[in-house]
């Protein structure tokens, strides 16, 4: 039996579309549930094994990709967002309700993903989002209770579905990082 990663990808992971260009995500509330429109396709879609990430009941990851933060609007229900962790880097909008994340987003000007939220396009009913196409922070579900022991097979399944693990972010964000801090320290200029 395959280890379950995550309920959008266990059966394959369905492709995205280039003329893709948002949709709406929804908490699970099923009266007055707060509506989230993304006007953009989403990038870097991955599955995310960190313990700050939301994950439906039973999955070992998350699946989340990004998309610049002003596609992102609440349409319903804003009132019933409240920031997860105020002192976390990626302060995660959930649902008081349901628990359920519906952006995240990074206020600090100075971290190389700011402008980018943090989304789940799992909790929309449209298709065509980008396809997740990694896996990041794999050893992390160490923490959320996973057995150290069955991390060959874990990561063997990430490959069987083409999701390449990393214990960090793939090589082209980790890049994209130290692009970043090395244009802030003077080491690189442009």
């Amino acid at each position: 039996m395959a280890i379950a990663i995550h309920p959008s990808v266990d059966n394959g992971i369905a492709p995205g579309r280039d003329d893709f260009a948002g949709g709406t995500l929804s908490c699970k509330c099923a009266q007055s549930p707060v509506k989230v429109k993304l006007s953009a396709q989403t990038l870097h879609n991955h599955a995310c094994g960190c313990t700050k990430c939301w994950k439906p009941p039973g999955a070992l990851f998350a699946v989340i990709a990004v998309v610049p933060r002003d596609k992102v609007e609440v349409v319903e229900n804003g009132d019933k967002l409240a920031i997860v962790d105020d002192k976390a880097t990626i302060q995660r909008h959930a649902c008081k309700d349901c628990g359920v994340h519906l952006f995240g987003r990074i206020e600090n000007k100075d971290h190389a993903f700011y402008g980018l939220d943090f989304v789940h396009t799992e909790l929309s009913k449209e298709a065509g989002w980008s396809p997740p196409g990694f896996a990041a922070f794999v050893s992390s579900i160490i923490e959320s209770g996973a057995d150290p022991a069955n991390m060959g097979a874990v990561r063997s399944r990430l490959r069987e579905l083409g999701l390449e693990p990393y214990d960090c972010l793939s090589p082209t964000l980790m890049d994209a990082m130290s692009t970043h801090a090395a244009k802030r320290s003077g080491v690189l200029k442009g």
